[in-house]
């Protein structure tokens, strides 16, 4: 099975710039269609975005037009770029893979098999 880990939150002020990694330990995403999700405090988990086996993608509309989702397959690495932060991304993030309906890029949280402990992003107005 994929272990999915993620790197590159932190403290960024309004109107700056992430880039959050997703790595696969164990084996190859390669296969495998990986999301974005983002739990604030007080808040229900929501979805980001989500790239499928191949290039497809889905965005959330807070996320559309700031952020930006790609898979490097052969860095075995899943990318969301974030610009443009405001207050309100600030969140924990996680990464999530599945193999269930991988060319499907609208799927509830729950068909993702496999979660990462998650990186926190701070964005200080």
């Amino acid at each position: 099975q994929v272990q999915p880990v993620e790197s590159g939150g932190g403290l960024v002020q309004a109107g700056g710039s992430l880039r959050l990694s997703c790595a696969a330990s164990g084996r190859t995403f390669n296969s495998y269609a990986v999301g974005w999700f983002r739990q604030a405090p007080g808040k229900e988990r929501e979805r980001v975005s989500c790239v499928n086996r191949g290039d497809g993608t889905y965005y959330a509309n807070f996320a559309e037009g700031r952020f930006t989702i790609s898979r490097d397959n052969a860095k075995n690495t899943v990318f969301l770029q974030m610009d443009n932060l405001r207050p309100d991304d600030t969140a924990v993030y996680y990464c999530a893979a599945r193999q269930r309906n991988p060319w499907a890029v609208l799927v509830s949280p729950e068909e993702y098999d496999y979660w990462g402990q998650g990186t926190q992003v701070t964005v200080s107005s």
